[in-house]
């Protein structure tokens, strides 16, 4: 059964039967000359139908091809005929012209390849270097005016260079926890003796999302231990924070594990 395969386009014959020899799975050192020119030439004459262009390329081979396979069809001398000569096979030079045009056609793609990968890099301008080079002890040979400035160029580029590293430098913050902020809300209330207050008031970096996030969790531990209470009327409305008793009272409050405590103390 014939393998047989159509594409519109082929750089030239031998791509086309490179194309038919690998995808009907030959080697190219064993080509099955008449089933493949049979197929050449079924294309051949697709493309004349289609008004394709064919050039005297594609002719030229196929003509190639039938002599091949006309050869191949007549009787080959072996060693048992008694001459002691082995005819040639008659694929031999076909055979060559594909596994050179093979070799070259991977050369043109790995180009191709490279070109386009190459395509995509940006190279950075030759800048002029001559400022920052030269003879180490170029200045010695210059009257102190110039020394000066070149001195206090160096200065200047210090300087920049310092300030560069002191903007890109990353330094961690220090977190403050719930506990310590808790403290600070019990002090704000307790210094300023006052028992309501806007929520905004008890953060101190009002532009930090974080301070923001510990004071209101804070808050809500606090009310849970009904030392604070807090109203909001309306959806996204102001939050007004009020102190209990029980944040101005000193006495410990009365626990399960505080009276275990003392009986285990007993």
């Amino acid at each position: 059964m014939g393998y047989r395969v159509k594409l519109n386009v082929f750089e030239g014959p031998f791509d086309l039967l490179v194309y038919l020899i690998e995808h009907a799975q030959m080697s190219i050192y064993d080509i099955r000359i008449s089933e493949i020119t049979s197929q050449y030439l079924s294309y051949v004459e697709d493309m004349r139908k289609a008004d394709v262009n064919v050039s005297s390329e594609f002719m030229v081979l196929a003509a190639a091809l039938l002599e091949i396979k006309s050869r191949m069809l007549l009787p080959r001398k072996t060693e048992d005929s008694g001459s002691g000569q082995v005819s040639e096979d008659p694929r031999t030079e076909l055979v060559e012209k594909l596994v050179e045009y093979k070799k070259f056609k991977n050369l043109s793609e790995m180009l191709q390849t490279r070109a386009e990968k190459t395509a995509m890099q940006l190279e950075k301008p030759q800048e002029d270097l001559s400022v920052y080079t030269g003879e180490p002890d170029e200045y010695l040979n210059l009257d102190i005016d110039k020394f000066r400035k070149a001195f206090e160029q160096f200065l200047v580029r210090k300087r920049r260079i310092e300030e560069i590293r002191a903007h890109h430098r990353r330094t961690e913050k220090q977190r403050i926890t719930t506990e310590v902020r808790m403290e600070n809300i019990c002090d704000f209330f307790r210094s300023s003796n006052v028992k309501e207050t806007d929520f905004r008031k008890l953060i101190p970096e009002k532009d930090d999302r974080y301070d923001i996030a510990v004071t209101f969790s804070s808050v809500l531990e606090m009310m849970k231990e009904r030392k604070l209470d807090a109203e909001q009327r309306y959806l996204f409305g102001d939050i007004t924070v009020r102190a209990t008793e029980h944040l101005f009272d000193d006495t410990p409050e009365v626990t399960f594990d505080s009276i275990k405590e003392n009986a285990d103390g007993k």
